[in-house]
């Protein structure tokens, strides 16, 4: 048997080439068998094909064929954000750089848990994690209000930036993780978690796996947290707190306070951490930024740049005001960071994650951040707005649909008029088993309602007015 190529080394590119033109046109033929947003058939239909074209996953003999086989499979059986008709979720298409690089980091394959394995990937890590933290924070002058602590305007400069740092994760849910324990590591075993109604599943969750007190729900009336509820906690609860607000629920895409919450959490000595996974590409436009006016107040914020960062899944961010705070996560194994190897320069790896082994997922973000900049970026980010916006409008000005309102970041709400919550719930399965359009849903106000979440920046007018024409159509069937 002749030993299969490697895809690194010398020889690696002339083996990888056939094989990507492989996987390109498996890639094209299984989209082009879709035909669409989402597979037609529903599960039972998906499951079929699949194994179909898969057969025995381990037979005795190798099949040659196998790589364009199984792709084929995958893609006409997967959603495909790339179409502007899926639009259910945070889930977004990402861009050809990104995924690129992403090639890139499979190739040389570095293994971010030791400097020996990942000499160059580890210094870029360094790099772009305190750009980014850099981002979100800005030292200011002792004494220096509150309410100064604000996304900074593009291109600002100060000379006194933050001990601020951040930390590569594998999503919003492991970097909320990450928050609960630098706090509860800060502020002992007893620390309460305060967080509203609207938070992200994986906030109380977390908690949970870490041991805390079960976590206090704030109410969300408006879809955002109430300060004047949240006051009453924090003064009626003994501490210590940690408060965690949301900057884009996964609901609705609508941004908390954070001013006002960054100011009680100061007046009773709370912890505060911010959940930007969604809204915190905001950062990147000029048009947008301020509504994350006090991101930088708090002691934690998560970002997740495979959302509203156009990258291949994962590509999570947690940032630290306070760099001493990731102290706690130093761990020590001598095969990997020796005490005589760190004293000699060796840097140390371990600290920077609660896992081990870890993929090089910061080269595709570093690659995006380079070649975009800030004005690529940022033009992204206003285009998804915008066609949220337009998308708004056109709900508003037709009379068969009901908006819920406008949107805040790109998630945008809405009905059939006139439908029941069973017709809503029948109309969108029926959408997805069918394969023509893949939207999401959320109970806001004791009502369901059909959920647009558009991160695709070349969805156009017209694919949002076809859609409309869809949904209409199937709910009166």
């Amino acid at each position: 048997m002749t030993t299969p190529p490697l895809a690194s080394g010398p020889e690696g590119p002339h083996a990888l080439r056939p094989l990507l033109d492989t996987v390109l046109a498996a890639l094209r033929d299984g989209t082009g068998e879709r035909g669409g947003p989402l597979p037609a058939g529903g599960p039972e239909t998906v499951v079929a094909r699949v194994r179909a074209a898969v057969g025995d996953v381990l037979p005795g003999e190798g099949d040659p064929e196998a790589l364009r086989h199984v792709v084929r499979a995958l893609a006409e059986g997967s959603a495909d954000p790339a179409n502007p008709l899926c639009i259910a979720h945070l889930h977004g298409p990402p861009l050809a750089v990104a995924v690129a690089a992403d090639l890139a980091a499979s190739v040389l394959n570095p293994s971010l848990d030791s400097w020996d394995q990942a000499p160059a990937a580890s210094e870029l890590e360094a790099l772009v994690t305190r750009s980014l933290a850099n981002e979100v924070y800005v030292e200011l002058p002792r004494g220096a209000g509150l309410y100064q602590f604000a996304a900074p305007p593009r291109g600002a400069t100060s000379p006194h930036r933050s001990a601020a740092e951040s930390l590569v994760t594998t999503g919003g849910t492991e970097s909320n993780q990450l928050a609960l324990l630098l706090a509860r590591e800060s502020l002992g075993p007893g620390l309460r978690l305060i967080c509203g109604s609207n938070a992200h599943h994986s906030l109380p969750r977390a908690a949970w796996l870490l041991g805390l007190p079960d976590p206090v729900i704030v109410p969300a009336p408006a879809g955002t947290l109430d300060p004047a509820a949240l006051d009453a906690a924090l003064t009626d609860l003994p501490g210590p707190h940690l408060v965690a607000a949301t900057a884009g629920t996964t609901d609705a895409g609508l941004i908390d306070p954070l001013p006002e919450i960054a100011a009680l959490c100061a007046s009773h000595g709370a912890r505060l951490h911010i959940d930007a996974a969604y809204g915190g590409a905001l950062l990147f436009s000029d048009r947008h930024r301020e509504k994350l006016t006090g991101l930088g107040a708090a002691d934690t914020v998560t970002l997740d740049l495979h959302k509203l960062g156009w990258q291949p899944v994962a590509a999570g961010i947690l940032a630290v005001r306070e760099r001493s705070d990731l102290g706690a996560l130093h761990h020590r194994a001598d095969y990997l960071n020796a005490d005589d190897d760190t004293e000699a320069g060796l840097p140390d790896l371990l600290g920077r994650s609660l896992r081990t082994t870890r993929r090089p997922d910061v080269l595709k973000i570093a690659v995006t951040l380079k070649t975009l900049g800030r004005t690529g970026l940022g033009a992204l980010v206003d285009q998804v707005c915008d066609r949220a916006a337009e998308f708004a409008e056109l709900l508003d000005a037709h009379p068969g649909f009901e908006l819920h309102d406008r949107p805040t970041i790109s998630t945008v709400l809405f009905r059939p008029a006139h439908a029941t919550d069973d017709d809503i719930a029948t109309t969108r399965r029926d959408l997805l088993t069918t394969g023509r359009a893949v939207l999401g849903r959320a109970r806001l106000d004791g009502r369901l309602w059909l959920k647009a979440t558009l991160l695709n920046p070349h969805t156009r007018p017209d694919d949002l007015a076809a859609l409309l024409k869809l949904v209409e159509g199937t709910t009166r069937r």
